[in-house]
Parts: C-alpha cells; structure tokens; sequence
C-alpha cells in the first residue's frame, strides 16, 4: 500500500509537470507586482503598529502566528497528523503576548501549559495515532509562538522597536537579495529536490544584502558598532535560508505548494513568517550580547 505522504509528494510532481507549459507570472514563478503591493503594504503595517503604539504590533504579530497556526494545522491534516486544533489555537494565542509581558520565564511556563493540553485534549479521543498527533500540536507551538514569542522578548526591551526593526529589515532584505539575484543570475541551484529555484548565486545575493542592511541598521537603530551590524547580516542570512529551505521540505514531504493562498502574489501567511521565525532566536541572541539594551531615564 503506498504511504500518504508519498503519494501527495507524487500527485504535488504530476500538478507541477502538468503546469510546465502555461506561462508563469514572472520567472521566478509569482505574480510580482501583486507581491510588491502585498510587501509594501505589510511592511507599512508593521512600521505604523510599532511607532504607534507597541502592544498594536504586538496584536499584529499574535494575529498572524494565530494565522498562520491555522494554515500549518490545515497543511499537518493533508499529511494525516490531525492536530488537536483547539489547544493549539488557545496555546498559539497566548504564549505570544504571555512571552511580552511575562519574559523567558512566562514564555517557558506558556510553552509548557499548552502542551500537557495538547496531550489531555488528544488523550480523550483515544490511542490510535495519539504521538503523532501531539507531535505535530507541539511542532506547530515550538515553530510559531515560541519563535514569535521570543521576538516579543526584543519587543519588550526599552529599545525594542530598534531591535524589532532590525530584526525585520535584515531578515526581510535577505529574501529580497536572494530573491533578486537569484531571478537575474541563479545557475546553480541549492537544494534541487527540495527548492529547485533557490541557488547559490541567490544565497550570494542575500549574505551581501544581509551584511548592509545589518552594517546599517544596528549603528543607526540600535546605536551598536558596524562589526556587529556584519556578523547579524552574515547569521541572519545563513538562517533565513535555512527556514526556507526547512518550510520548502515540509511542503515537499506533504504535497503541497504553499501552506495557504491569503496573501496575493506570496501565498500563505506561513510563506512570509518562515525565515522571520527561524532567525527571530538568532537576532535576540546577538543583539543581546553584541549590542547591550540601552535604558532610557526619563
């Protein structure tokens, strides 16, 4: 009997064949002026959220992790990991702002509570593919709140709007770079059987991009030295692919092309947070210790 897993992988291969005759939106396989619009929007909204008032980005962000939780569980079902969808949504909710107010330890203590009722809520409906299932719950809660819910850890500082925009800026420019260098001169690609128009030239793109944008951003937001600026663009940049390449696979293995179709020209929301939360970790470590908070007396 052939496995589910393996035979969306096959069905998702036959859809692609079956479309390599009709024309693409834009090489690199999107529409782009709808993804541009989409981009300048969302980056508009995060800007105006953070300068405005915190806690409105921090609703932004619980929102969008609740989101893109949803599509994650949505993607989980077609690979028959049927997820216990309402302890996950509550802990997804919650660990988030939890994580703003209440710290590491909060974050921790959250993280904790929603899995034991991820385990309760899936006990009640017996044995049969129970570890799987609570897996997955505890997958979706450690990918997206817990992740997010670090960047909110940023966020709370007394100069967390500096670390939060340069946590976004240099993320954000790495797929920009990769994506831009990689349309125009991607010969080599990176990782064919999981994301077959990612290169290395793309990766070339996105270090170089990531190393200005972090050269630029940490002096001018965050008031720390050009070096530290260079070594979060060089990490940023290697993790941010990372998560695109992980996201890639997940979606290979369950068949599916992207997790969702909400947001015009990218597709799910969880095809835009993927790199944010792989290197979301890896920013608060390094600035942390790179680039000290600055506290402000008033």
């Amino acid at each position: 009997m052939t496995p589910p897993a393996a035979s969306s992988r096959r069905a998702f291969q036959a859809q692609r064949r079956a479309q390599g005759g009709n024309p693409s939106p834009s090489r690199a396989g999107r529409n782009l002026p709808a993804a541009i619009g989409v981009g300048v929007g969302l980056g508009a909204l995060v800007i105006a959220t953070l300068v405005i008032w915190k806690p409105a980005f921090l609703i932004l962000v619980t929102a969008a992790i609740v989101l893109g939780a949803v599509e994650m569980i949505g993607a989980l079902t077609q690979g028959r990991i049927h997820v216990p969808y309402v302890p996950t949504l509550l802990g997804t909710a919650l660990i988030v702002p939890v994580a703003y107010y209440a710290g590491p330890e909060g974050l921790v203590l959250g993280f904790v509570l929603a899995s034991i009722g991820i385990l309760l809520w899936r006990a009640v409906d017996g044995l049969e593919g129970a570890l799987k299932d609570v897996a997955g719950g505890v997958f979706v809660l450690t990918y997206l709140p817990v992740m997010a819910g670090i960047a909110m850890l940023m966020l709370a500082a007394e100069d967390g709007v500096g670390r939060i925009l340069t946590f976004a800026i240099v993320t954000v420019v790495s797929d920009i770079g990769g994506y831009a260098v990689g349309v125009v001169a991607g010969r080599h690609p990176m990782a064919p059987s999981i994301s077959p128009k990612k290169s290395w030239e793309g990766f070339a793109g996105s270090v170089s991009s990531c190393l200005v944008a972090g050269a630029l951003t940490v002096p001018l937001l965050l008031d720390g030295p050009v070096w530290a600026g260079l070594l979060l663009g060089a990490c940023v940049a290697c993790f941010a692919t990372m998560g695109d390449l992980s996201e890639s696979t997940i979606k290979r293995d369950l068949g599916i092309k992207d997790m969702g179709n909400l947001l015009p020209g990218h597709g799910g929301v969880m095809d835009r947070l993927d790199s944010l939360l792989v290197t979301a970790p890896v920013c608060w470590l390094l600035l942390g210790v790179l680039v000290p908070v600055v506290t402000v007396h008033g």
